[in-house]
């Protein structure tokens, strides 16, 4: 849960000081950036906060499959950063058209 709140925090200070001349790749960009470190994050903690050298064990010792099970998990819990991400470029985007 303190995860999901520090991304998002940074997903709304991204969205105030991404320039608005990147436009939708400024964006795409941000928002790449945001759900790799949230992905980051959730895998360096490993799995329900036990090392990952135990949470290997539940997954057969297959990084593979730990890593996109992090994937997954942080693929499902993205809505709310990137929403906001999204709010504050768009309010700016919209107070900067004539």
């Amino acid at each position: 849960m303190i995860l999901l709140i520090a991304i998002t925090v940074l997903a709304v200070i991204l969205g105030l000081v991404l320039p608005l001349r990147w436009g939708v790749f400024g964006f795409l960009g941000g928002a790449v950036l945001l759900f790799v470190t949230q992905a980051g994050v959730n895998t360096a903690m490993g799995f329900e906060g036990i090392p990952i050298s135990e949470s290997l064990l539940l997954f057969n010792e297959s990084y593979l499959a730990y890593v996109g099970f992090n994937l997954q998990i942080t693929y499902r819990a993205f809505a709310v950063p990137l929403l906001a991400l999204s709010v504050p470029l768009i309010f700016r985007m919209s107070k900067a058209t004539p």
